[in-house]
């Protein structure tokens, strides 16, 4: 039951995300703002995301794991219901910020608490676990987009009704904990975060790369998809196969990695999701064809960060993978935040094609560097 409800909080996080970012893209494109300010809004999301990181590892660590789900849940639930209100870009702006930092909070939260708790021997099963939940809601949320039919309020408080239907279950089934953190009061020189990253500095790059895919699909794709000749009901088929794909093979990757090794998965999978977003742009409006490179593309990088955290787990010790996570965190918010920027500026002042020859080269990028490089320690028996 512990497991299934962090699940399921994981699942609603990944639905707000995956409905949220490309409808109010949608909104915004219809009301005739350009794609960079477009892209400029929705980087408020990741603005959020990553200044909580700043702070959150405190009150997680003194008041655990429970309250800081549910006080991220609570905040975004009132963001999400605000959405409707106005049309003010600046308010919107606010707004996503806030809901970044609620979903920041219960990431965090949620990922460390099953991290934590995972046998070493299992650890690629259970963050596959956590990552596919991500990729089921993350798969649901577009879903959602056509309920704008129903009224400009149906998608947000159907939204809001989800969360707090887990929130429920949270507080009733889930005793709080505080596994995997230092006892209190113990200090040791040793637990720094330029540590974390001189032993585990290549499996942190796939939480970057995975917070830049996310954030320029979900916020710049809808633009790219209206442009190049798709209907609102094609984008809202199209984006949820990325996230369908990762949810298929996010656990086969994910016990293949425990039996044959991180990196080599993470290489794979690099190269597979480098030819997909490279071939996007030969497709044109062809639906099925561009279905199928996202489908097998987000199934090939959609692993990234499960596979990123399972390999810095493999390399760390067990006290240091709080300060991984918010690395981690921080990694996937830095690409998220460029992202939005990125893709506005290439479809507004470049080519649309452009946007995913730089998907297709950052994750090219990532292979190449993984050929020459060689880790700086051995993992850590845990």
């Amino acid at each position: 039951m512990h497991l299934i409800i962090l699940l399921l909080v994981v699942i609603v996080a990944g639905s707000s995300q995956g409905l949220l970012m490309p409808l109010l893209t949608i909104l915004l494109e219809q009301a005739g703002i350009s794609p960079d300010i477009n892209g400029l809004n929705a980087v408020g999301l990741y603005i959020g995301i990553l200044g909580t990181m700043f702070f959150i590892e405190k009150p997680t660590r003194k008041y655990g794991y429970k309250p800081v789900i549910a006080a991220g849940m609570v905040l975004v639930i009132g963001s999400v219901l605000a959405f409707p209100l106005t049309h003010n870009l600046w308010i919107w702006f606010i707004l996503r910020i806030l809901v970044g930092i609620g979903d920041s909070a219960l990431h965090f939260a949620s990922q460390l608490w099953i991290v934590s708790s995972a046998p070493a021997d299992r650890r690629g099963r259970y963050i596959s676990l956590y990552g596919m939940s991500y990729g089921l809601g993350f798969t649901i949320g577009p879903f959602g987009i056509p309920l704008m039919k129903l009224g400009l309020w149906v998608p947000f408080v159907v939204l809001a009704i989800c969360y707090s239907i887990v929130l429920g279950l949270l507080f009733i089934k889930l005793q709080n904990s505080k596994e995997g953190f230092a006892a209190p009061g113990v200090r040791n020189t040793n637990l720094t975060y330029s540590r974390v990253i001189r032993i585990a500095w290549f499996a942190l790059i796939p939480s970057i790369l995975y917070g830049f895919m996310e954030a320029t699909m979900n916020g710049q794709f809808p633009v790219y998809g209206l442009r190049t000749g798709f209907t609102e009901a094609d984008v809202a088929i199209l984006l949820p196969l990325i996230g369908m794909g990762g949810l298929i093979l996010q656990l086969p990757l994910g016990i293949w990695s425990d039996k044959f090794g991180r990196k080599p998965v993470l290489m794979i999978t690099g190269t597979i999701g480098t030819i997909c977003f490279l071939l996007v742009p030969f497709m044109g409006a062809n639906l099925w064809m561009v279905g199928t490179l996202f489908i097998i593309g987000g199934g090939m990088v959609g692993s990234f960060f499960s596979l990123g955290m399972a390999y810095a787990a493999d390399l760390l010790p067990k006290e240091l993978l709080p300060k991984a996570n918010i690395i981690a965190s921080v990694n996937f918010s830095l690409g998220s935040l460029v992202g939005p920027l990125i893709g506005g500026f290439l479809l507004n002042y470049v080519s649309l094609a452009s946007l995913f020859y730089v998907l297709g080269g950052s994750f090219l990028t990532f292979v190449l560097i993984g050929l020459f490089q060689h880790r700086a320690a051995n993992p850590k028996p845990q």
